[in-house]
């Protein structure tokens, strides 16, 4: 590692890392792939989009209910 990184212009733990990532990769070495890590990141961002878009849901709902409830009692 410390003689091939500095020829590609990184340091050796860079290199490293590169190589646990592929073999994990490629399921030599224990680990979460990169296909998996992003399937999770994916699913988390899409997790808190759909919080957000129900707790805007949720204040839409209380809204027009007091608007209801204010123009049934001014009937």
């Amino acid at each position: 590692m410390a003689v091939v990184a500095p020829k590609i212009g990184c340091v050796p733990q860079t290199l490293l890392e590169w190589v646990k990532r592929v073999e994990v990769d490629a399921g030599v070495r224990e680990g979460v792939t990169t296909c998996e890590a992003q399937r999770v990141r994916d699913l988390e961002r899409e997790v808190k989009e759909l919080r957000r878009a129900n707790e805007i849901l949720k204040l839409a709902s209380a809204f027009f209910a007091q608007a209801e409830l204010d123009r049934r009692l001014k009937s």
